[in-house]
């Protein structure tokens, strides 16, 4: 049962790429990921490079919580009155497909220059990856961990934070939550040790100007020896291991 699902946490778990399909009725986009304390220079060139993207952290609610991070949207609406034109820009958040955004801040590690290298989202990613780590195996003391956040990052930076819904997939079917549950259902399947807080970038196409296409997204999953699954394959594997709890 979910037996490519199960390779593909696997890959996930030394560090290598996968890609990730929503629904044809979402965005219909493919994602290309990696968990983020895996994160090297080198997996932000591919990011980059082959994706093409945004490039953005992914995590659990809970790691969100304990460092008391907002939504972007929660900002927004807390500022309308000192700043009148989001209330023009943002009075209705839903995308085109339904959901409201993940987005929350933007960040830089305190030890990178610009932000923006290989190098300095390499640092940025994996340490906040670490950090996540961290909360999840040690408990959500907000007292210490806002700290800790504070005394790592600089706000704002290069790059994009994402909190997934509490429920994850029973509350929301967006890229954040299927990869964050990725992890979940590999601690839960295979007993592994992974921490919910990954990396994503969508893939474009530069012929079309739109996203890459399923066709092309398959083509270069099998060039590059990538697995590739949907969020089908996700979501049933989720309520699965939920059921079996």
């Amino acid at each position: 049962m979910f037996e490519k699902l199960k390779k593909a946490i696997k890959a996930l778990s030394e560090s290598r790429f996968i890609m990730v399909y929503d629904q044809d009725d979402r965005e219909a986009e493919v994602d290309l990921v990696v968990l983020a304390e895996k994160v090297t220079p080198n997996h932000v060139y591919h990011l980059r490079h082959d994706a093409g993207g945004l490039i953005c952290i992914a995590m659990a609610n809970e790691i969100g919580k304990a460092i008391e991070l907002p939504f972007m949207l929660d900002i927004y609406n807390k500022i309308s009155n000192t700043y009148p034109v989001f209330n023009y820009c943002s009075p209705d958040a839903a995308m085109p497909y339904g959901d409201k955004p993940s987005f929350s801040i933007t960040i830089n590690h305190i030890n990178t220059y610009t932000g923006i290298t290989d190098n300095d989202r390499a640092l940025t990613i994996s340490e906040f990856g670490k950090l996540g780590n961290e909360i999840i195996n040690n408990g959500s003391n907000i007292n210490k961990y806002k700290k800790v956040f504070g005394s790592n990052f600089r706000a704002p930076g290069h790059t994009h934070l994402l909190i997934a819904a509490k429920g994850l997939l029973a509350e929301r079917k967006g890229h954040t939550e299927l990869t964050v549950s990725l992890a979940v259902i590999g601690n839960k399947l295979l007993g592994l040790d992974l921490t919910p807080c990954t990396v994503l970038c969508e893939m474009l196409d530069g012929s079309t100007g739109k996203a890459l296409s399923l066709e092309k997204a398959r083509e270069y999953a099998k060039q590059n020896d990538i697995i590739m699954i949907n969020g089908k394959e996700i979501t049933e594997a989720f309520e699965y291991v939920m059921r079996a709890q």
